[in-house]
């Protein structure tokens, strides 16, 4: 039983009005095979990186805690000071 492919009214990936019994979007070129769905890209033309598809939330980068800096501080501020009294 072979099923006649009807395009959808409104192309998923770019909007264009899609006419009836066409192949393909005459918009973006989107057709039965590439993505007439719902999970079609709609970035493909942004030129992304690939790093912009990733499902895996990727972990902030460590930075130092405040207490680490302020002690960085506390020490530069002794170093100036000690520097002026055995000048």
């Amino acid at each position: 039983m072979s099923r006649t492919f009807v395009p959808p009214s409104e192309c998923p990936v770019c909007g264009e009005s899609v006419p009836n019994g066409a192949k393909a979007c005459p918009g973006c070129g989107a057709d039965e095979r590439s993505g007439w769905d719902e999970d079609a890209s709609l970035y493909d033309g942004l030129d992304l990186p690939d790093e912009a598809f990733d499902d895996e939330k990727k972990p902030a980068p460590r930075r130092a805690p405040d207490r680490v800096w302020i002690a960085l501080g506390a020490l530069l501020a002794l170093a100036v000071v000690l520097t002026f009294i055995f000048r």
